[in-house]
């Protein structure tokens, strides 16, 4: 009994064989270059040195900017309606922090006890969470005074 039924069964499986092997030999081949390059001096130069430099006395430290660009200034002043919808609508909007919700007659007559100087200095010098100006860093104190009228006529 031969091993193989016929001569195109024999061919065939000479041809799979021979196919498995070349395609193997390319693979390991470009495996081989992938690995020599990765070893390379300078590669592995690369993944050891310093994640950071530490700098001492008397190094040349680079110079590196150190103010963040400034937003553009408005190009005039903003109504109390803009500035509540662009920086205080976040937290008065849901009352976040204790902040009164804009609406909220009862909590804004609270506070208009006080006085309506000490409301705006309050908008202006922070309260409780909410920081000096609200996150408005770049309203003027009337633009705060405007936001908090705004505020308070529509919660009446």
């Amino acid at each position: 009994m031969r091993p193989f039924a016929s001569k195109e069964r024999y061919q065939m499986k000479l041809f799979k064989t021979i196919s498995v092997f070349t395609i193997s030999a390319i693979i390991a081949v470009f495996a081989g270059n992938a690995a020599a390059k990765h070893m390379s001096k300078k590669n592995t130069e690369d993944r050891i040195k310093p994640a950071f430099k530490v700098y001492v006395e008397g190094d040349k430290v680079p110079q590196v900017a150190n103010e963040l660009p400034k937003p553009p200034k408005p190009a005039g002043p903003r109504t109390g309606e803009d500035v509540y919808n662009t920086y205080c609508t976040a937290c008065h909007g849901a009352g976040i922090a204790g902040a009164p919700k804009l609406g909220d007659a009862a909590a804004w007559s609270e506070r208009m006890s006080a006085g309506i100087n000490e409301v705006y200095a309050k908008a202006i010098n922070g309260v409780g969470a909410m920081p000096a100006r609200g996150t408005c860093s770049d309203c003027s104190d009337d633009e705060i005074k405007k936001t908090v009228d705004y505020i308070l006529a529509n919660s009446k």
